[in-house]
C-alpha cells in the first residue's frame, strides 16, 4: 500500500481514577483529517493504569483498517512497556516480570498487543495537565466517567 493510501490518525488518550483503586474512567480523542471523535467509558472500581490502557484499547479498536497512528499519552506505564521492551519481555517470559511475578493487567495487555501490531504507531509522551488541548479534553472525559454513578465493575480489577 502506498504511503498516501494509508489513513493517518492522531489519537490522544488518558485515564483517571478517583482513588487508586477506585472509580475510574478513560477518554480518547481521535482526529482523522477534518473528522474528530471522542470516546469515553469507566468502571466503579478499577485502577489508573487499567484506565490508561483501556483508553488506548478503545481508541485503536474503532479503526477499521491499518492506519498510521500518531499516539499521544501521558502514561509512562503504557509508554515504557512499549519503548523499554517490557511487553516483548513479558510475552517471551510467559507473562512474568523480570522478578518472576505475574504481569499486572495481563488481560488488557493481551487485548492491546494485537491492536498495536495492526497499525504503524508512533508513540509520544505528553505531560499531563500541561495545557495541550486534546490531552486536557481526554482528562475531562476520563474524570467525568470516573465520577458517574452506576458504572459497571471492571472485570479484571
Amino acid at each position: 500500500m502506498a504511503d498516501n493510501d494509508i489513513d493517518k490518525v492522531t489519537i490522544y488518550t488518558d485515564g483517571s481514577c478517583l482513588g487508586n483503586p477506585g472509580p475510574g474512567g478513560w477518554g480518547a480523542v481521535l482526529r482523522f483529517g477534518e473528522h474528530r471523535k471522542e470516546l469515553s467509558g469507566g468502571f466503579c472500581a478499577t485502577t489508573n493504569n487499567r484506565m490508561e490502557l483501556m483508553a488506548v484499547i478503545e481508541a485503536l479498536s474503532i479503526l477499521t483498517r491499518r492506519s498510521q497512528v500518531e499516539l499521544f499519552s501521558d502514561s509512562k506505564y503504557f509508554l515504557d512497556a512499549i519503548r523499554e521492551g517490557w511487553l516483548k519481555n513479558w510475552k517471551r517470559n510467559g507473562w512474568k516480570t523480570a522478578a518472576k511475578k505475574p504481569v499486572k493487567n495481563q488481560d488488557l495487555w493481551l487485548r492491546l498487543d494485537p491492536l498495536l501490531a495492526e497499525h504503524d504507531i508512533r508513540y509520544n509522551w505528553v505531560k499531563g495537565h500541561s495545557g495541550v488541548p486534546e490531552n486536557e479534553r481526554c482528562d475531562i472525559l476520563a474524570r467525568n466517567e470516573a465520577g458517574k454513578s452506576g458504572q459497571p465493575k471492571d472485570p479484571g480489577a
